[in-house]
């Protein structure tokens, strides 16, 4: 085999590998690395995210056309569809949606803010803040009903909020020195560029026209999360990044039914 020949597997095989970190960071799938992944790996891996996102929804539509064929309801349908990405995710990005509201929505400082975000206990903002963040998926996808375009928007909807991650790490400050987001520090510019690439390639292949007016709703939402962290904590979390994921998921779910009705 030529020297050309072999760099280029090499580079096939570093992508399959930065994949494969993607869905073991973002999936409770039985997945395994030879050795730590360290924060360098992470950062990345980053722009796969999409990749990952676009399996998560796949999986959810997949338990949406088997409810809905088999004559569940469409409301029932979509809960069990939500409930099936929450599933295989381990509720990752719950989790920091949880955080987030019962910290910026249960303290004035900084401090007690983060205080509050680090304790695993749930509080009525977190509460309401994960009904809320069901519901409203729930609703858009009932509202979509027809299998093939809930497939189609639940695809683009994990695809596109999972492609907003590393462009708010890029965007916005590290809140904290520890934690999860500080391991991962900063992801390359390029893996940032692809993922947004990849986000959208995803949305509009998913939705046609409809996919880049879902996914600018999308990043909006996230990166109103971010303006939003940046003033309470002086910036943004691995909660943060969790919770800015559920905003723009729901919010790339409403524009898509808005859009597909």
């Amino acid at each position: 085999m030529s020297i050309d020949g072999r760099i280029e597997r090499q580079r096939i095989a570093a992508l399959v590998v930065d994949v494969k970190i993607a869905l073991i960071f973002l999936t409770r799938l039985p997945l395994r690395h030879a050795g730590a992944i360290t924060g360098e790996d992470l950062a990345r891996a980053s722009w796969a995210n999409p990749i990952a996102g676009a399996l998560i929804g796949a999986s959810g539509a997949l338990v949406y056309l088997i409810a809905y064929s088999i004559g569940l309801p469409p409301l029932l349908s979509a809960l069990l569809a939500v409930a099936a990405t929450i599933l295989i995710t381990g509720a990752l990005h719950e989790d920091g949606l949880g955080d987030v509201a019962d910290g910026f929505g249960g303290a004035f400082e900084r401090e007690k803010k983060l205080a509050i975000m680090r304790d695993s206990r749930i509080g009525t903002y977190a509460g309401l803040a994960l009904i809320l963040s069901v519901a409203i998926r729930a609703a858009a996808l009932t509202a979509i009903a027809e299998p093939g375009a809930v497939a189609a928007a639940l695809i683009a909807a994990h695809a596109g909020a999972r492609a907003a991650i590393p462009c708010l790490m890029r965007s916005f400050p590290l809140a904290k020195a520890e934690g999860l987001a500080a391991y991962a520090g900063e992801p390359p510019g390029a893996s940032v560029a692809a993922a947004l690439v990849l986000g959208l390639l995803v949305s509009v292949l998913s939705l046609g026209a409809a996919g880049i007016v879902a996914m600018l709703a999308g990043a909006c939402a996230a990166f109103a999360m971010g303006a939003i962290a940046l003033g309470q904590i002086g910036g943004y979390t691995g909660d943060v990044l969790g919770a800015a994921e559920q905003l723009a998921e729901a919010g790339v779910l409403i524009a898509a039914a808005a859009l597909l009705l």
